[in-house]
């Protein structure tokens, strides 16, 4: 199982890590911003990774902070 590092796309951003982890949960798009994994600028959604069977690190306020997302 590998891991991938994504952001939120469409211009979104999170003050918090609850508001981050409840968007991805909720199924909405974020960009891949790893360079090893996928394409870097591609959209994937939680589905997406669950069929890839990927680990996500998502990437919120300003890009400064990180959480891991609980499988």
């Amino acid at each position: 199982m590998g891991a991938m590092t994504v952001s939120p796309a469409y211009g979104r951003d999170y003050n918090s890590k609850a508001a981050a982890l409840a968007d991805w949960a909720a199924g909405k798009d974020f960009v891949v911003c790893d360079p090893f994994h996928g394409a870097p600028g591609a959209y994937i959604n939680k589905a997406d990774a669950d069929c890839a069977g990927l680990q996500i690190k998502l990437r919120y306020k300003r890009l400064t902070q990180a959480v891991m997302v609980p499988t």
